[in-house]
């Protein structure tokens, strides 16, 4: 348990410390007072992720293994992309219904995601190194303090939502991270959670490139109609439970 939430500190100060290098080198160049634009932000992920990757990788806090990919499990990857699109309207219909949290970190993502490079950050750099943190390192950690599983499992989504620090995020943030968690669990590999995670935020930065405005509805991509909403979240949930099946069926270490 001690390992797992020194890794999550660490992050969590790799994030701080690269953000406040960014935004010193910023207002020197821009002069004091000035707020990050979207290259900004960029570079302050890009350093972070960087960083976070030489930290967890080189002490072999996590490993980056081939092992399972020479497996060639690629009816799992197609699954985990199945997965992943059948999950976003549920979710999305699910956090509608609860009562509307605070969005911090919008402005944020609205920059990241106008940029061109902004997907690079969010649909590929950010996946693979939050899986490494959160399932390769935090995720391994708890499995072996604990005989069960599901006790490591819930403990990582809770740390995985918290490093969000967003409240609108969350809700999607922790059901996603119980999910990745679970294939963790079940391939000793954060490859399948990658390829999840990689198709989750690409499908996040295509729906803010389609519908920009940050406070648009299920029920206002579908026209109005809410008989249409129902039937949208019905065929994804035919979409993605037989995903999950067909997961729990292939899925092997």
């Amino acid at each position: 348990m001690k390992k797992s939430l020194l890794y999550f500190v660490i992050f969590a100060a790799i994030q701080m410390i690269a953000g406040g290098i960014v935004m010193f080198a910023y207002q020197m160049i821009k002069g004091k007072g000035s707020e990050l634009d979207a290259t900004g932000m960029i570079l302050t992920t890009v350093l972070t992720d960087v960083a976070t990757l030489v930290c967890f990788l080189w002490p072999k806090w996590a490993e980056l293994s081939p092992n399972w990919l020479r497996k060639r499990y690629w009816d799992v990857c197609f699954w985990c992309v199945l997965a992943a699109c059948g999950a976003i309207i549920p979710s999305m219909y699910i956090q509608e219904l609860m009562p509307e949290l605070p969005n911090l970190a919008e402005h944020q993502l609205e920059l990241v995601m106008s940029s061109p490079f902004g997907y690079v950050v969010l649909g590929l750099m950010a996946p693979l190194v939050e899986e490494i943190v959160f399932r390769g390192a935090i995720l391994r950690a708890l499995l072996r303090w604990k005989s069960n599983p599901w006790i490591g499992i819930m403990i990582s989504a809770v740390l995985f939502t918290a490093i969000h620090m967003n409240p609108a995020q969350m809700p999607h943030a922790f059901l996603i991270g119980i999910l990745l968690g679970w294939m963790y669990y079940r391939t000793d590999s954060i490859l399948p959670g990658v390829i999840y995670h990689c198709v989750n935020n690409s499908i996040a930065y295509l729906t803010f490139a389609f519908y920009p405005d940050p406070n648009i509805k299920i029920i206002d991509v579908f026209g109005g109609s809410e008989r249409t909403v129902l039937m949208a979240v019905a065929f994804s949930m035919c979409i993605l439970l037989p995903a999950l099946f067909q997961l729990n069926l292939r899925m092997k270490k």
